[in-house]
């Protein structure tokens, strides 16, 4: 529902703001490196201390130059695969810094281990779920499923959560809560679309299989037939 809405609504809001940095002569790689490289800064310098509002701010100024950066390639009619290659490489480095931030808080001063566990899970989780896609497409298979909780999502209710439990530190009583639960949200989200992922990489795979092997006796059959005759 984001990738469908909310991204086109952002896309269109960013637009001149990507061709402002095309005037400038910024390219579209530069602002992938320095997003990525801005929401790793917010993320590892905050969130393991607990200032979870700053952080959450620092990372959403960098988070939207996903969106620019493509939008920059459209409008420059640049869109190839090395940049592709390259934002989607960067996501996996932004998504494990911002949970691997979150793990390093309750591994240390958040002194919680189960929640450590948890932000690890979904760290690891992400990346899983981003792979059997990416594997699943590489071997023919059109993976025609997007799942309960993708990228979009997890860093919507991850951030939203982080930002808001910040607050705790400006006096908002019981606000502090919301990131724990963000987490498990997202760890419950990421393991139903690993399962959901999977459990479609392997239909596509039999129905792909059985379609090969109708196509080879069908081939066999025809060429007897020809032997025959």
């Amino acid at each position: 529902m984001l990738n469908k809405y909310a991204r086109a609504f952002f896309t269109r809001v960013l637009t001149p703001f990507a061709a402002f940095l095309i005037r400038r002569g910024v390219s579209p790689d530069t602002v992938t490196l320095l997003g990525t490289a801005g929401v790793v800064a917010g993320a590892l310098v905050f969130y393991p201390r607990g200032e979870f509002f700053w952080g959450t701010v620092v990372i959403t100024l960098f988070v939207f130059s996903d969106l620019v950066d493509g939008n920059m390639a459209r409008q420059l009619g640049r869109s190839s695969r090395w940049g592709a290659f390259l934002d989607s490489t960067l996501d996996r480095v932004a998504d494990g810094a911002i949970f691997g931030g979150f793990a390093l808080w309750y591994a240390g001063n958040g002194n919680d281990n189960v929640l450590c566990a948890v932000s690890i899970f979904c760290l690891a989780s992400g990346q899983v779920v981003s792979y059997t896609k990416a594997r699943g497409e590489s071997i023919g298979l059109p993976v025609a499923v997007n799942g309960l909780v993708e990228r979009a999502e997890r860093l919507v209710v991850s951030l939203v959560a982080a930002g808001f439990a910040g607050m705790h530190t400006f006096g908002v009583p019981g606000i502090q809560y919301l990131l724990p639960v963000a987490l498990w949200i997202v760890a419950v989200g990421s393991l139903v679309t690993l399962i959901q992922r999977v459990v479609t990489v392997r239909r596509e795979s039999a129905e792909a299989e059985a379609a090969e092997a109708a196509a080879s006796k069908s081939e066999n059959a025809s060429q007897g037939s020809e032997a025959t005759s």
